[in-house]
């Protein structure tokens, strides 16, 4: 069972990544497609991802999984707060019974340097000059990753990364961003582990 990281975070919130190894068919036998998705990659990272929610907590209702106008999946009653991201052959989720949650997964890439000031502010840029250089793609990709999660936690569109999401400090002892999100004055602690070239951040809050 390709389980890659799997995480109980608490009694109510729980988080998992998945390798991906098996064909098709071993997925479309145990959840339904909910898009019709027509690259077979994309298509069985979607699958993917939703096997996971089961697999976190079993009486997951994801035959009842609504799209949103924003592109985010949720559950009409909130049974379940749950985010999922996928990458390259992984398919990360996080489900909670009690707390709005966001996750996103990623491959790390030197592509990463060309778009950093699409989503870092030139005062974030400075803020953590003593660990970025212009080549360090890995704090790239960590930085952009835990504002993909904040995208995702907040789940309603038309955030700006730049103006909206705002990184506070890097506290890699605790692999702790803290963040102020201004739509909605929020102050969050985005958490992220390291595996190689793959790094995997989430928000409970």
């Amino acid at each position: 069972m390709p389980v890659f990281f799997q995480h109980q975070i608490n009694e109510n919130t729980r988080l998992g990544v998945w390798k991906i190894e098996e064909s098709e068919a071993f997925f479309k036998g145990n959840v339904p497609l909910h898009r019709h998705v027509t690259h077979p990659h994309k298509r069985l990272q979607h699958l993917a991802g939703r096997f996971l929610l089961q697999f976190l907590f079993p009486d997951f209702p994801y035959e009842l999984v609504q799209i949103a106008d924003t592109n985010k999946p949720y559950l009409p009653a909130e049974q379940y707060h749950f985010s999922i991201s996928h990458c390259g052959d992984y398919a990360a989720a996080i489900v909670s019974r009690d707390k709005r949650v966001g996750i996103d997964v990623e491959l790390t890439t030197n592509k990463i340097v060309k778009i950093k000031d699409k989503y870092l502010s030139q005062e974030e840029q400075h803020l953590f000059t003593t660990e970025l250089l212009t080549t360090d793609y890995h704090l790239l990709t960590l930085l952009w990753s835990a504002k993909e999660s904040v995208f995702k936690w907040y789940g309603q569109g038309n955030v700006d990364f730049k103006k909206h999401i705002r990184l506070l400090n890097h506290q890699e002892g605790k692999e702790t961003l803290d963040c102020f999100f201004s739509k909605n004055e929020a102050e969050l602690t985005i958490h992220y582990r390291w595996y190689d070239d793959l790094v995997l951040s989430w928000i409970i809050n």
